[in-house]
Parts: C-alpha cells; sequence; structure tokens
C-alpha cells in the first residue's frame, strides 16, 4: 500500500543573494509554505490552488521554519540549514516523494526562499500509513501506557471561540489531531475522544514557554513551546490507544492552528523523565 504520511526534511545552504533583496525574515514558514505550493502547482495546479484556500482548516501539510537560522547571525554560506515539509495525504506524499526523488525537491537543485537561493545537499524521507501507525495500538493486546508525552518543536496556538489560545489543553491537543485524522484517514476515530481528552487526560508534567512569532504585516502570534505529559485519570484502553495513535500523528499532522506556516511542529518525546513514570492501572478498563 502506498504510504499517505511524509516527512521531508531538506538540508539546504544558501548561496549570495541577490543584490536588491529585501531583509530576510525572522520567521520563514510563509516562504516554505510558498515553496510548497509552487512545488506542486508545478505538477497539479489544481491542487495548488486547493492547498492555498486559507478556509480549509485541515490542509493536508504542514511546514517549517529555516531550522538552524537567527536573525542575530543572518544566513551564513558556511553553515547548513534544514527545512522539514510534511504530507497527511496520499496524494500530495506521491508527489512530493517525487519532486524529492528527481523533481524541484532533489539534491542539487536550487530553490527560493523569500528571495534567497539555497542549495540542496540532501533530502531524507520518512514514509508510513494511517493504517501501520495505528495498527501497534488498535490490534495489539498489550495494554497503551497511561501518559502520553509531546514535545512542542514550534509555537503552538488553537482558534477557540474567535480567540488565540497557546495553552495545549488537552481537548485542544486531542481534537486538533482528530479533526486531522478523521479529514484524511480512511477510517474515522469517534468525536467521543475530544470529551474523553478533556474530561480524563490531565497535565501532569509540563516545561514549556511562550513565543512570539511574526505574523502577516505588523502582526503576531504567540505559540508554545517545550514538553508536557498528559495523564488519564480514568484509565481506559481503546481511548487511550486512540490517544497515543494520534500522538505518532502529530509528527505528519502538526497540532494546532497556523501549522502550513511553520507553527505547531510537534512529536511523540523519546523518553520520560524518571519523575514522570507512573505504573500502569491496575484494572484497566477494556470498555470502548
Amino acid at each position: 500500500m502506498d504510504p499517505d504520511l511524509l516527512s521531508l526534511t531538506l538540508e539546504l545552504r544558501p548561496l549570495p543573494p541577490p543584490v536588491d533583496a529585501p531583509d530576510p525574515p525572522t520567521w520563514w514558514g510563509r516562504a516554505a509554505q510558498a515553496l510548497l505550493l509552487d512545488v506542486v502547482r508545478q505538477y497539479d495546479e489544481t491542487l495548488s490552488q486547493r492547498l492555498h484556500d486559507h478556509d480549509n482548516p485541515t490542509r493536508p501539510f504542514t511546514t517549517s521554519t529555516l531550522l538552524g537560522y537567527s536573525p542575530r547571525r543572518g544566513l551564513d554560506p558556511q553553515r547548513s540549514y534544514s527545512l522539514r515539509l510534511t504530507s497527511i495525504s496520499r496524494t500530495l506524499t506521491a508527489l512530493l516523494l517525487k519532486a524529492a526523488e528527481s523533481g524541484p525537491l532533489s539534491p542539487g537543485r536550487y530553490l527560493e526562499l523569500d528571495y534567497r537561493p539555497l542549495r540542496i545537499e540532501s533530502v531524507h524521507a520518512e514514509t508510513t500509513s494511517t493504517q501501520e501507525l495505528s495498527a501497534p495500538y488498535l490490534l495489539a493486546k498489550a495494554t497503551p501506557e497511561r501518559r502520553v508525552a509531546l514535545e512542542l518543536l514550534s509555537p503552538t496556538y488553537f482558534k477557540q471561540s474567535g480567540k488565540y489560545n497557546p495553552i495545549p489543553q488537552p481537548d485542544l491537543v486531542f481534537g486538533s489531531l482528530l479533526d486531522r485524522w478523521n479529514a484524511f484517514a480512511p477510517i474515522a476515530f469517534p468525536t467521543e475522544l475530544r470529551r474523553y481528552a478533556g474530561e480524563c487526560l490531565a497535565v501532569s508534567f509540563f516545561k514549556i514557554s511562550s513565543r512570539v512569532t511574526p505574523f502577516k504585516g505588523s502582526g503576531v502570534r504567540i505559540g508554545a513551546v517545550g514538553e508536557i505529559t498528559y495523564t488519564s485519570t480514568n484509565y481506559d484502553r481503546y481511548w487511550m490507544s486512540l490517544a497515543h495513535t494520534l500522538a505518532e500523528f502529530a509528527q505528519f499532522s502538526g497540532v494546532g492552528a497556523g501549522v502550513a506556516s511553520g507553527m505547531g511542529q510537534c512529536r511523540v518525546r523519546q523518553a520520560l523523565r524518571a519523575d514522570d513514570q507512573a505504573p500502569p492501572p491496575d484494572a484497566p478498563s477494556e470498555a470502548a
């Protein structure tokens, strides 16, 4: 089966910019989004236009800012930088893989980010499917952990009741992941998972801080970065299996708002802190 989930990391080396190039941005997310849409346009203009639709809150891709860049140091031709693009749509995944193998995102090609030319030094692609991602939790008989730990790698915020909320509350985090999963995965998860997260998952550890990110014009967005752990206060094997699946999904889908322009980059924490461990519940419920 063809993969529907993709994480594509480009290693880039900057070249001297044009003489009349404007000052580089402090946040490269919008430039990365423009790059992805332009690459898609070269293969499928209709798809590119559809992905550009700002009225669609569940666009099937994320981008990062230019990783390793510091506004204070600027772009150094002696250094390499990284850019990460992801997809949660089988069609888009196939297109980006083609572009990375022999097209405009392949090693040795040149690209532009905000009028800055960069050479693609190497490309690393990680692919999987929603079925493979969920199988260890939904098909295995092992009891999933009662805790889910995430790392927010770029500023993360949520649109809630017409306002922007930078606090990664359990219902907002897992509700955001659930919306993206159900929009593109072949098998939808129950919408009651959002309620379970809000009522039965509590923050048991956090080490987060706020970050201000430039937005359109002179606007800004405030988001959270750092580590956070959610613990079930009313353990249920089925619901926690879904929560763990969505946590693994986060590295491809992003979390919260603005993921198309670099916000909400997220991954499962690979190792929990020693004081963040807890034994599994004595008698987990098997109810679904």
